[in-house]
């Protein structure tokens, strides 16, 4: 039970992060990596599977 919590806060922290960091980039630079603000959340999401 313990370990299931710590797990998703983990994963959720992970999630966070690379949603927040993603989303203080400019169009510009998403674009220079090859992802929209469309892409952000599904690429957030994958992160933590």
């Amino acid at each position: 039970m313990i370990g299931t919590v710590a797990r998703k806060y983990q994963n959720w922290k992970r999630f966070r992060s690379v949603y927040n960091e993603l989303s203080r980039l400019t169009p510009r630079q998403l674009s220079d990596i090859g992802i929209t603000r469309d892409d952000i959340m599904p690429l957030a999401r994958s992160s933590v599977r």
